[in-house]
């Protein structure tokens, strides 16, 4: 049922009065292609997909039943399209993000969530980590071999959900027409504060929805995430890491004896960071709040 009486104003209404898409044993063509579609549009954020960016082996696999939906799920994060509009032009925590909402259906709950996740892809890379979301008990309970994930917190189950999950959603989740790389504030993280504070996320209803929508914009100006020492375009949210390098062997870096070297950078600069470092060949050592 719909966790509120208000669904249709919020917009959510395309996923709380439906239900979940499963693919079946001896499904028709048309049913198999419902799945399909239904995959891009949840793991790819509702996007705008042209013929040609398709995975057609992936899905000539699923056509045959030589794959499970969940494994197709898998081949779409891991694409070279995934990566394209959520990885490598966004900062590591909104990747994260997106990751939850794409193959959980739901927003990370805390901020320890976000730190596990930054561990697993600088220990094992992009691969371990979106394994560690479709091969999670968690995936694995609520979608298991052959239902798409879907938005599990817009609707009431009782089950594994935390109330703070809904009003969350609603930072990542601005209608069902709206696509995720559509939306006023980029690729920016949208969860930081609230994570950091552990505290519940103002709903702001979609765009068109009657409800105020993208009418309502923390001003910058005197919001402590972007101005003084809460934060600026140097600071950021205002969070900031000590960053330990090892290895790096690129130009300006000695080639023979490698020593490692420490930076401060903030919060939303950790990925555009890592990922210099992994293109001069060097390695995170450490990454320590301060």
């Amino acid at each position: 049922m719909a966790i509120t009486t208000a669904a249709s104003r919020l917009g959510t209404s395309a996923f709380s009065d439906a239900a979940p898409i499963e693919l079946r044993p001896n499904a028709t063509k048309g049913e198999i292609e419902a799945v399909i579609l239904a995959v891009y549009r949840q793991v790819l954020g509702n996007p705008h997909l042209l013929t040609s960016e398709r995975l057609v082996i992936a899905e000539s696999l699923l056509r045959d039943g030589k794959i499970t939906v969940q494994e197709f799920v898998r081949q779409v994060a891991k694409s070279d399209l995934y990566k394209q509009k959520f990885f490598h032009s966004s900062f590591q925590s909104r990747t994260i993000e997106l990751n939850y909402k794409h193959l959980l259906g739901r927003v990370p709950y805390d901020q320890s969530e976000i730190t596990d996740h930054m561990n697993i892809y600088q220990d094992k890379g992009y691969e371990a980590d979106i394994d560690s979301y479709i091969d999670s008990s968690e995936y694995q309970t609520y979608f298991g071999e052959t239902i798409v994930p879907y938005y599990r917190d817009l609707v009431t189950t009782g089950i594994g959900q935390k109330s703070v999950g809904f009003t969350r959603l609603f930072q990542l989740y601005r209608g069902a027409s709206n696509s995720d790389l559509a939306q006023l504030t980029g690729n920016a993280p949208r969860l930081v504060k609230d994570l950091a504070r552990n505290a519940a996320s103002t709903i702001v209803p979609p765009s068109g929805s009657g409800a105020g929508g993208y009418a309502f914009l923390p001003a910058a100006k005197g919001d402590d995430a972007v101005s003084a020492f809460g934060g600026s375009k140097a600071f950021g949210s205002g969070r900031l890491f000590r960053v330990e390098v090892a290895g790096i062997s690129g130009p300006g870096y000695p080639k023979v004896r490698r020593v490692n070297k420490s930076v401060i950078i903030p919060y939303e600069e950790l990925t555009p960071h890592m990922q210099r470092v992994q293109r001069q060949g060097g390695k995170i050592a450490s990454i320590t709040p301060l």
